[in-house]
Order: C-alpha cells, then sequence, then structure tokens
C-alpha cells in the first residue's frame, strides 16, 4: 500500500468514527444492539488514570473502561470464560466475555472494584514473574527505559537508535530491540534489564507505578476470592512461547500454573498465550501441563478453529471512543 493509499485509507476510517460517533450522540444506535447477536472475547491489558498512550498502546483510563462497563450493561450480556467455553450463551443478547492480560497490579487497584460495581466478570491472566524476583515483566522495562533513556544506546556492541515511536531500532540490522529480545529465553531479557537499569530510576516515580506494577502474590489471592473473577496463567516470565525451546515452554506452563495454584488454592486451567502466540507444539504441551481454555489472538489455521480449547480474542483499541468499541466488539474488526 503506497502512503497516499494508507491516507486515504485512514481518513476514511475516521470520517467512520465520526459517523458512528455523531449516530450514537443523536440516539440512532439502539436497533443496531438490539438486533446484535454472537459472542466476543475481549482483552484489555492495563488501566490507569490518565495519559494511557504514555509508553505503550495497551492501555485505556478507568474513565473509559467504566464507560465500557456501563454500555455493556446497558446492550451486551456479560459471561464468565467459563459460561463462554460452556456456550451459555443469551438468545436476546451480543455475549461478550471480557479478559486482562499481563497482571498488572492496576488491575487489582481499578478493575476489581468496577467489577464489582457493576456485577459484572472477568479472567485475568497473570504471569510467575514475582517468583522468578521481578515485579516488572521484561517488555515494560523496555518500552519505559526506551521513552527516558537517551537517544543512542549501544547494546551488547550494537549501536541503537530511537523511532518515532520511542523504540530502540539496531543500526546494523534494522530490527527493533523487543523483538530480537522477544525471540530468546528469560536469560537474555534478564541480561538486558540488569544492563539497562542504570537509563533510568523510573522506579522512584511513583506516578509510573500504574504502568508496570505487578500484582503481589496478595493481590492475586485478594482478587481470586471475588466472585466475579477467574483467574488463569499467562506464562512464567512473558516468554514467547512459541519462539523458546519447547521444553523450556513446557516448564514455564507447568510451573506458572503451579504458583497460581499454590497462592489462590484453587485448580488453574486457562491459559492467555503471551502475545497471543502459539505454535502446534505449544498447544500440545498446554494441553499437556493441564490447561483445557486456550485463549489467542487469531486461529493460526483451520485446524485450530476446530479445537474446542482454543478461543480468539479481539484486543480492545485506546484511539477510539467506547460506541466505536462497542461496534467493533460486535462487528469482530476496526474498520
Amino acid at each position: 500500500m503506497t502512503l497516499s493509499q494508507k491516507i486515504r485509507s485512514k481518513l476514511a476510517r475516521n470520517i467512520k468514527y465520526l459517523y458512528r460517533d455523531i449516530y450514537y450522540k443523536l440516539g440512532l444506535h439502539k436497533g443496531f444492539y438490539q438486533s446484535a447477536r454472537g459472542s466476543r472475547i475481549l482483552i484489555y491489558h492495563g488501566i490507569c488514570q490518565h495519559d494511557h498512550l504514555r509508553f505503550n498502546t495497551i492501555f485505556i483510563t478507568q474513565k473509559t473502561f467504566e464507560s465500557h462497563l456501563k454500555f455493556y450493561k446497558k446492550h451486551f450480556n456479560v459471561i464468565s470464560l467459563d459460561a463462554y467455553y460452556k456456550q451459555e450463551f443469551s438468545k436476546d443478547r451480543f455475549n461478550v466475555c471480557l479478559t486482562f492480560d499481563d497482571g498488572f497490579a492496576n488491575n487489582y487497584k481499578y478493575v476489581l472494584p468496577l467489577l464489582e460495581k457493576y456485577k459484572i466478570p472477568a479472567a485475568f491472566f497473570i504471569t510467575a514473574i514475582q517468583a522468578a524476583g521481578y515485579d516488572i515483566l521484561w517488555n515494560d522495562f523496555l518500552s519505559i527505559v526506551s521513552k527516558y533513556g537517551p537517544k543512542e544506546i549501544v547494546y551488547k556492541n550494537e549501536s541503537h537508535i530511537k523511532d518515532r515511536y520511542n523504540k530502540y531500532i539496531s543500526l546494523v540490522s534494522g530490527e527493533k530491540l523487543a523483538d530480537k529480545l522477544r525471540s530468546g529465553d528469560f536469560e537474555e531479557k534478564a541480561d538486558m534489564m540488569k544492563l539497562l537499569s542504570p537509563l533510568s530510576d523510573f522506579k522512584t516515580n511513583k506516578y509510573d507505578e500504574d504502568y508496570w506494577l505487578q500484582m503481589t502474590p496478595g493481590q492475586i489471592r485478594a482478587l481470586s476470592v471475588s466472585p466475579f473473577v477467574t483467574v488463569g496463567a499467562h506464562g512464567y516470565y512473558h516468554n514467547d512461547l512459541a519462539k523458546i525451546d519447547i521444553n523450556n515452554a513446557t516448564e514455564e506452563l507447568a510451573l506458572s500454573r503451579q504458583y497460581l495454584e499454590d497462592i489462590i488454592g484453587e485448580k488453574v486451567t486457562s491459559l492467555a498465550f503471551p502475545y497471543g502466540s502459539y505454535s502446534p507444539e505449544v498447544i500440545e504441551a498446554a494441553k499437556s501441563t493441564g490447561y483445557e481454555q486456550l485463549l489467542a489472538m487469531e486461529f493460526y489455521s483451520e485446524n485450530d478453529q476446530e479445537d474446542k480449547a482454543i478461543r480468539e480474542r479481539l484486543a480492545v483499541n485506546p484511539f477510539i471512543s467506547t460506541p466505536n468499541q462497542m461496534y467493533a466488539t460486535i462487528t469482530g474488526n476496526y474498520e
């Protein structure tokens, strides 16, 4: 697609978004939601008070999230993950299941009270990174250091420079540092955090905590007690399970499940693949270690669609209004 085509496509999409917002404000939306049928699993990540695009594009504000909940309550049938797998769907409304990836402490701080206020269920997929001695995921660390760090760094004898999105890119290969690290085991990511930590003392800034701090075992336990909460696994180190050695991936799957079960005192049978990434070998390993519900983003093959254990999910878009998000939730795309 040429630059002019991209511009025209973006302009056309923005016009559609504006039209839908106006349509909603005029009260002309009711028929669409009343007639909508089907189901969708949504992916949320972090919730913050302000500046949701501060470090990445996976956060939304608490205000926006609450507006989503009000909308769900009014127009949708929100069900638990177990109910979704059992297909306990309403025949009179569009069915939605809410999921949260990454295990941010802000989920406990901001999300749980709102779920209980509106009596809406959700599933939380949490890593075992605290058991490894860390309170931050490697990719969140790199995003924050990339924002606060210098324009150019030398990492393992290779120069990297920031692009316009504050991502470090190799001057040699043109590859993003985050993409390169994602393909490796956690030892390399841990080395990166140790080497780059002098570039920023962000942990002394309380304002930034909502954007990176992971839930403690105590918070996970308190979260799991809520009748509106399902706790699932999200890997041990937040590695891309499809890109690391399958033996290491299998060990991670077993250890992350055990970590959560020891905390909440209940069986954990659901798993959200980090980055939505998986392979046939990872699916087999997950099932062999006791997972029965496997959450991806997109199916990788037609065979996956036939597997009753695997479900697709739609990631929430932080750039659009609530009416447009709800429209996309029903249609399954952001066009």
